[in-house]
């Protein structure tokens, strides 16, 4: 009985270092691994963030969006997209968005050597820099998933790395009405905890180029439409320093 006893004590340990391990290295809010940007603490700000561009069925919709709107968003690229339409990621940036890099491939960077992930992190680096003719400060981990190296190594290049506190769940493809409404309860919830909301959505789908993202454009426009009063969409560098 002590040895069923011990052996099960010690799987439950072992359970706890593994859901730990993932804590700290997926949900966005945790710091474990290595400080991340989150959001500041004017409750009336928003950034509207979008990941896994650009995509030539979405991206250029999401700008006239935008411009209608007069709001500045932050877009996280993938590498490899920005290969086949630099010319979407240069629309973004004659636009005034603020563009970051979200790795190569869109790697599960927790699970890569750290060879992969230099490769990942210095190689979307030098598209993006190629591509728009300026440098790139803000990084964001695809899925969210980051272990110590991976920040390290982030830093050593000079980037920020970016997570979020609202989720859109857009990734899948969702009444749009769904959509704001979830965007919507996020910011109510962070301006309860006195919190400036970091929405994350996609543009575009990490499998391939050319994603449907319509659900998304319409969430976006519906947001955006029925923002508050006092209510203030900034690009995520506004909170760098806080």
């Amino acid at each position: 009985m002590n040895l069923i006893a011990t052996s099960i004590a010690a799987a439950g340990v072992a359970g706890l270092g593994v859901g730990g391990y993932f804590y700290a290295g997926i949900w966005p809010a945790s710091q474990i691994f290595g400080r991340t940007l989150l959001a500041g603490r004017n409750s009336n700000e928003i950034a509207l963030t979008f990941d896994d561009g650009p995509n030539d069925r979405c991206t250029l919709q999401l700008l006239e969006i935008l411009a209608k709107h007069e709001v500045r968003a932050t877009f996280f690229m993938v590498g490899q997209y920005v290969r086949q339409r630099p010319d979407i990621a240069r629309a973004v940036r004659d636009a005034g968005h603020l563009i970051g890099n979200h790795t190569v491939t869109h790697a599960m960077l927790m699970r890569c050597s750290a060879a992969q992930v230099r490769e990942e992190l210095s190689g979307c680096n030098a598209i993006l820099e190629d591509v728009l003719g300026q440098p790139v400060r803000y990084f964001r981990p695809p899925f969210g998933a980051r272990r110590p190296y991976v920040l390290r190594h982030a830093r050593s290049l000079g980037l920020t790395p970016v997570m979020w506190n609202v989720t859109g769940y857009d990734w899948n493809p969702r009444p749009a009405e769904e959509v704001a409404g979830i965007l919507t309860a996020g910011i109510e919830r962070n301006q309860k905890r006195g919190r400036a909301s970091n929405l994350l959505l996609h543009d575009g789908g990490h499998l391939a180029m050319g994603a449907d993202r319509s659900h998304t454009l319409r969430a976006v426009e519906m947001l955006l439409t029925q923002s508050g009063e006092g209510r203030e969409f900034v690009t995520v560098d506004r909170w760098n320093a806080v």
